[in-house]
């Protein structure tokens, strides 16, 4: 539809491309600019933030921080610093159309972007056993929290975001599930919430429940880790305390492995969630649009570049390049740079504009509910996985 702008004649309709891409027309973008930048401040701030948060966290455990990752994830802290600016200072309205950019456009680029770090050469790494264990345990995951959140009586969007975060992939989940089930901001900033503490608790205190069950069985160790954790950088941090504590690489891989392959099933639950909320709300099952719905582009580039990471990483089998081009060495930086790198800082601009744009009054109307289905879920989550670990843990050697 045309719009008409007195003095100036018509103004053309929005084109196909710049609403799939930007939302706006080309000639508007100025306006995103200042919102957009503060989210990319924070999110930046948040990185420093995070690293200095991370590096205390394991000298407190007493390992030396130089040289690691931090366990503190980057993206948490953005939203949390962006709740604080908002609460505080305040943000003018001037800044509002670069914000909610940053939460719908740069958000799905940063989804689209991690799907480089998930190669099937990896997963199949956990064998003809661990890849059932994984997929077992993120189904129940799912079916628990979204059970527990039912009978809590909290939304169906609460639950939804409180199964995707516990079975998957913690806050990348949270906010590739958002935009599928029509969640609003403080729901997912409750979500990222609950991830941030039960992650971090989970992270400090399972590798010594780990070693304490588990002893020296590395394999049964490393999938508990890597299956009752909610975040990525959470795990990572948990499985390097492992090692450090206890000596143990092995328990590390597997952890590891075990992580990735939770995250590539998001690609199956982003649609699976988003069709049971379509079905919840009455919609209907045919058409481009419902499909489009169901299963978002973002997903579907999400999917392209992990297609991407197992073609090159086949390609170095037996000392050849990736995608004909790289070496080992060089592969892993690309793939560290598109996969890690500029997601941080997408996802961190994503989760600061969600903290921007929401105020701490809106969960007074949330209660302790969510907290509660949080808590819940990630107790049973990792009930199960210590239980399956025992069981499946040898058969992985």
């Amino acid at each position: 539809m045309m719009q008409m702008d007195s003095g100036a004649g018509e103004v053309r309709s929005i084109a196909w491309w710049e609403k799939a891409l930007l939302g706006v027309r080309v000639e508007e973008l100025p306006r995103l600019v200042p919102g957009l930048l503060l989210a990319l401040a924070v999110a930046l701030v948040a990185q420093v933030g995070a690293s200095a948060l991370g590096g205390a966290l394991l000298r407190l455990q007493g390992l030396d921080p130089a040289g690691k990752g931090s366990p503190i994830s980057a993206i948490s802290v953005a939203v949390i610093l962006g709740l604080l600016v908002a609460n505080t200072v305040g943000v003018h309205r001037a800044f509002a159309p670069g914000i909610d950019f940053a939460v719908k456009k740069v958000l799905r680029l940063g989804i689209i972007l991690v799907g480089i770090k998930l190669s099937v050469v990896d997963v199949l790494e956990v064998g003809a056993v661990g890849v059932p264990i994984v997929a077992a345990l993120v189904a129940f995951a799912l079916v628990a929290a979204l059970g527990i959140a039912r009978r809590a009586g909290v939304s169906p969007q609460l639950g939804a975001l409180a199964a995707a975060s516990t079975a998957i992939c913690g806050v990348t989940a949270t906010l590739a599930v958002a935009p599928g089930i029509e969640a609003d901001d403080r729901e997912v900033a409750y979500t990222v919430a609950n991830v941030t503490l039960f992650g971090l608790v989970g992270m400090l205190l399972y590798p010594w429940l780990a070693h304490a069950v588990f002893g020296d069985a590395s394999a049964a160790a490393g999938l508990f880790l890597g299956t009752s954790i909610h975040d990525t950088s959470q795990v990572m941090g948990a499985a390097l305390s492992y090692r450090e504590l206890f000596g143990d690489e092995r328990a590390m891989q597997v952890a590891t492995v075990a992580k990735l392959t939770r995250n590539a099933m998001l690609v199956a639950v982003v649609p699976l969630l988003a069709f049971l909320h379509a079905r919840r709300a009455g919609g209907q099952g045919g058409g481009a649009g419902s499909l489009a719905k169901l299963f978002p582009l973002f997903v579907l580039g999400f999917l392209a570049l992990s297609v991407v990471r197992t073609v090159g990483d086949l390609g170095l089998q037996g000392g050849g390049r990736a995608l004909g081009v790289w070496d080992a060495a060089s592969w892993k930086a690309i793939a560290s740079l598109v996969g890690e790198r500029i997601p941080v800082v997408a996802l961190g601009t994503a989760l600061a504009g969600v903290g921007l744009g929401t105020r701490l009054a809106v969960f007074r109307g949330l209660g302790l509910r969510p907290l509660l289905v949080g808590f819940a879920a990630a107790l049973l989550v990792a009930g199960v996985s210590l239980g399956l670990a025992a069981l499946a843990g040898p058969l992985l050697g």
